[in-house]
């Protein structure tokens, strides 16, 4: 009997902690990703045809997500983590649907991730490449894939583990912010890199604000979508750590008349 009567609170306390588990990390929520903002051309294959993709619209799980030369869109997931995805992108969005961790299969192009977290606990999801296997638990991070080749990968916040797609005897790499890695189609795993400067945070920034001024030149400070451009027009502000240049000197008096 005291067995019995001990296990009732038992049973209660995992009931209550698996209802305390967010609906999207159960299964339970919808498992689609909706077009928070977007500009230029990006599309989505269906029924083997491309189909214009609009702020709002939702894209399900092993979709082929493509982006154009001037295309750019940031998609939202059930848990509220963000995907970026930059011009000249392809990609296959959860294509392994009986598995939430699989989010993103990039092909080739450049992508940014925010993976939220839940009361500070780890939310595991996973990104693979021709090159490279990506592991996270909850972090900001870019992966730039240049096709079959080779892949790099660079943290923003919070940490990610890197395994080679091709070459999985080796051991992983961990990256914490601030770190990058290249991984190459015919190599074991090279030592991780530092962004010093944040060169690399730079370089997407400048796309960025290349799309989104080129949005406000031709559609008067919106988005192809119809979604208003960040910064009502003006250049968004960048990620890392960038000082704006002093301001020239002032001109010297001038010469004094001759006597």
């Amino acid at each position: 009997m005291l067995r019995r009567r001990a296990s009732i609170p038992a049973r209660w306390a995992i009931l209550l902690t698996v209802a305390a588990i967010p609906a999207c990390l159960r299964g339970e929520s919808d498992p689609a990703a909706r077009v928070v903002s977007l500009t230029g051309q990006v599309s989505v294959l269906r029924d083997s045809g491309p189909w214009v993709l609009n702020q709002g619209d939702s894209i399900k799980p092993r979709q082929i997500i493509i982006t154009g030369a001037d295309g750019f869109a940031v998609f939202q997931v059930a848990d509220g983590s963000t995907f970026e995805v930059y011009p000249n992108s392809r990609l296959v969005f959860r294509d392994n649907p009986g598995n939430w961790k699989d989010l993103l299969d990039v092909f080739i192009g450049k992508v940014k991730l925010h993976v939220q977290r839940f009361g500070g606990q780890p939310n595991h999801n996973r990104v693979r490449t021709p090159t490279a296997v990506i592991s996270v638990r909850g972090t900001i991070f870019n992966v730039d894939v240049e096709g079959e080749e080779a892949t790099t990968v660079l943290v923003e916040e919070g940490q990610v583990e890197v395994r080679h797609m091709l070459l999985p005897q080796g051991s992983p790499k961990l990256l914490n912010a601030g770190e990058w890695i290249r991984v190459y189609k015919n190599q074991p795993l090279a030592a991780k890199g530092f962004d010093k400067g944040s060169l690399m945070q730079r370089a997407l920034n400048a796309v960025r604000e290349a799309i989104w001024v080129a949005s406000t030149r031709t559609s008067g400070g919106t988005s192809a979508g119809g979604a208003p451009v960040p910064g009502g027009g003006a250049s968004p502000p960048p990620v890392g750590d960038e000082k704006s240049p002093d301001p020239p000197p002032a001109p010297p008096p001038p010469a004094a008349p001759p006597n």
